[in-house]
């Protein structure tokens, strides 16, 4: 989910550069309501290799496959661009009918993907992920990459919401990535007596499990319902604060404008960091992810109101910290 996230400020890019443009995306079937959400895709097509993987040879799989291949095959397309830079990205991506562009071999996320591209090109990678999809896109169409990123979403806020609150996402993917639970209790307390009611985001039942006791903990505090990616971008819209750990969320909060503050704590926030026009805070890396501290100072600093709404501040006993 992150990499789409990462990619849409390439479209508002070449919506700029070639106005009425037609602009298909493709994308793995559970993350089409983030490109469905930027107003110059013209289609987003569905991908479902995750599910198919399970059942590769069944005869449903094989007629969704010549569904979709029929499907990417039909019209010409004058550009075709693989942004994610993997080998099953590009493999999909060279079935859709078109000139087929891409990192070559030294810049590349997975270097065997270059095989498959007619056309290479040198993208740095030591850059943000934006920075990255945007200046591929610009070699892949002739065009010279200027400003800031603009993601371009359109999403309203979710109706029934309070005025104020704080979108929170303390689960992401990978074991490696998790923060404390005691640290994610003291960070809650923090909105809370700011006046900032947290809302819990998790994505499947051990995430709402862990969701769920630390909204215990914290009083107005609560844990979200499993919910699709529209609805949950639509919760993000109206935050007054999002604090996550590296997470698709936590990139689309950033991409949606909102004060963001994302918890790295296994990858290389200059890589991939959070990426908006709002207050934006990376904080940790590989194998050194932040003190509670650091996280608690820059959720003062992304909630301005509060410097013309004093509140008291929750004093955290440090015997709450867990062994080293």
């Amino acid at each position: 989910m992150g990499d789409i996230v990462h990619a849409l400020p390439a479209v508002s890019d070449i919506a700029r550069h070639f106005p009425g443009a037609v602009i298909d995306w493709v994308a793995e079937e559970s993350f089409t309501a983030i490109p469905a959400l930027h107003p110059q895709v013209s289609q987003v097509i569905p991908v479902a290799l995750r599910r198919w993987r399970k059942n590769w040879f069944s005869a449903e799989t094989r007629q969704e496959r010549a569904a979709f291949w029929h499907r990417v095959g039909k019209h010409r397309y004058d550009c075709v661009i693989d942004l994610q830079g993997l080998v099953k990205s590009a493999l999909l991506a060279r079935h859709v009918n078109g000139p087929l562009h891409g990192c070559d071999f030294r810049s590349a996320r997975e270097p065997l993907a270059a095989l498959f591209y007619r056309f290479r090109h040198r993208v740095v990678f030591q850059q943000s992920a934006v920075t990255r999809m945007r200046l591929l896109a610009a070699q892949s169409l002739g065009y010279a990459l200027e400003g800031p990123p603009e993601f371009g979403l359109k999403v309203g806020r979710r109706p029934g919401m309070p005025p104020r609150y704080a979108a929170v996402m303390p689960s992401a993917s990978r074991e490696t990535k998790l923060w404390p639970e005691e640290y994610w209790k003291a960070v809650l307390l923090r909105l809370e007596v700011a006046g900032y009611a947290p809302y819990l985001f998790a994505g499947n039942e051990e995430e709402l499990e862990r969701a769920q006791r630390l909204a215990d903990a914290v009083p107005r505090a609560r844990a979200m319902p499993r919910m699709g990616l529209r609805e949950a971008a639509e919760v993000l819209a109206g935050a007054s604060v999002f604090v996550g750990l590296d997470s698709g969320l936590t990139h689309l909060a950033g991409g949606l404008g909102r004060p963001t503050i994302g918890i790295y704590c296994d990858y290389d926030p200059a890589l991939a960091p959070v990426t908006g026009s709002g207050f934006i805070a990376c904080l940790g890396g590989p194998g050194t992810p932040p003190t509670r501290e650091e996280v608690l100072a820059a959720v003062g600093r992304a909630l301005p109101a509060e410097a013309t709404h004093p509140r008291p501040v929750v004093a955290i006993n440090d015997d709450t910290e867990p062994d080293a």
